[in-house]
């Protein structure tokens, strides 16, 4: 994130103006819990990031964050993954979001965690009317939680999961804020410099 800061022509920091804030907590949690090895496979998502920010995009990124995690991760963490899911959905489709296919992968994630998905129905039923929207900070801490519980999950290489994880929230928000125009002409490349 502070890379991207420097792109944007922004002061260095690690939480740029120029990124949406959940985007960014992802960012740093799985740039931080991977290794120095595999670190260098984000380095083509930087330049991704730069000007990614909008409106709901938050909920978008938790929403790819907990479905990405929610099979690989531990019992107590995929009740709050199943929680932060139902909730990001609904408040998608009450807004009237698109989501580009996200949906449906948090339906077959959900499908995949019956025991966790009757928690979360039931939770959510109960603190709804306490607190009828997730804010920036739930969003932010439901990226946590996937982040860690990916991290943390009992599979072979969860770092694979980590970057995955980062690529699809990144492709999901540029869906959303940089659609593809169908019939547009595709943007011009410049040349590549001779040497």
């Amino acid at each position: 994130m502070e890379f991207a800061s420097y792109l944007a022509g922004e002061r260095w920091s690690d939480h740029p103006a120029c990124t949406d804030r959940t985007l960014s907590a992802l960012a740093r949690g799985v740039n931080d819990l991977v290794s120095d090895e595999r670190r260098g496979e984000l380095v083509p998502l930087i330049p991704r990031v730069v000007g990614l920010n909008g409106h709901h995009l938050g909920l978008v990124v938790a929403l790819r964050a907990a479905v990405e995690a929610l099979p690989i991760a531990s019992m107590e963490r995929q009740r709050v993954l199943a929680a932060g899911i139902l909730s990001t959905c609904a408040l998608l489709e009450m807004n009237d979001v698109p989501s580009r296919g996200i949906r449906s992968a948090a339906a077959h994630a959900l499908d995949q965690t019956p025991d966790a998905a009757r928690w979360a129905r039931e939770h959510i039923q109960q603190i709804s009317p306490r607190y009828p929207h997730l804010d920036e900070i739930s969003c932010e801490l439901v990226v946590a939680t996937a982040v860690i519980g990916a991290a943390r999950a009992c599979v072979a290489d969860p770092e694979t999961y980590l970057v995955r994880m980062l690529e699809r929230a990144i492709d999901d928000a540029e869906a959303l804020v940089r659609p593809i125009v169908v019939g547009a002409a595709p943007a011009a490349r410049p040349a590549p410099a001779l040497v």
